[in-house]
């Protein structure tokens, strides 16, 4: 009979986003919402705005960029994804759309795209108006890549500083806006491994092979542990 008790892997949750311009609001926004994710016992990893600072996107040309090598495979790693942007006229800025067409290259995975992945969206823009179109654009394109826009995406109005120097949230609708989303992608990730977990060690009736079963039925990474 199998265990079902075998526990999932730990989820890894990716957050893109910031601009070229160091700490800036957006890039401050991302790290809170990792901070919230990794409470619950996720991996996470941010790549920020110079990170994403690559070519024009050229289909199969991504191979010799080690810059793009890095960001396809830390998302093919991905149980979840933070996407956040700055709104400018009326949609995502010019260098996260680049990197985020990058994802062309997982089109033939096993898992395609941002295929059952949880994605939550975040938009700053120098008032509401900015922001809402941002992140409705943002949502289309997660839909556009298969992945599942969480309930909840996060507008900041930058005309209202919601950050200090120290970059504490002096906001508490945003600080708690962003901690909420952190929790919902991290929380649909380990709903996913908890379930690809439990399909995989039904076939197997025994322990050994249901444990063995739990991890093959992740990508390989030595690092990754069940939880």
């Amino acid at each position: 009979m199998a265990n079902l008790n075998t526990p999932p892997l730990k989820p890894f949750i990716v957050g893109l986003g910031g601009s070229l311009r160091p700490n800036s609001a957006t890039e401050k926004a991302v790290r809170l919402t990792l901070q919230a994710a990794q409470q619950t016992g996720a991996e996470t990893l941010f790549i920020g705005g110079p990170e994403l600072e690559l070519p024009m996107y050229d289909y199969g040309k991504a191979g010799g960029l080690p810059a793009a090598q890095h960001l396809i495979a830390q998302l093919r790693r991905a149980d979840g994804v933070i996407l956040a942007s700055p709104g400018y006229h009326g949609s995502m800025s010019g260098l996260m759309k680049n990197a985020v067409d990058y994802i062309e290259e997982m089109s033939k995975d096993p898992s395609p795209y941002l295929h059952g992945r949880a994605v939550g969206c975040i938009a700053t823009a120098g008032g509401w108006q900015g922001g809402a179109t941002t992140l409705a654009a943002m949502r289309d394109v997660v839909h556009a890549l298969r992945g599942w826009p969480t309930p909840l995406g996060v507008v900041i109005n930058t005309a209202e500083p919601a950050f200090d120097e120290e970059d504490n949230c002096t906001n508490p609708r945003t600080h708690d806006q962003l901690i909420c989303l952190g929790q919902q992608v991290a929380e649909l990730a380990w709903s996913r491994n908890r379930a690809r977990a439990d399909a995989a060690i039904l076939k197997f009736p025994d322990p050994t092979q249901q444990l063995l079963a739990v991890w093959l039925t992740y990508p390989f990474d030595e690092e990754r542990e069940p939880q």
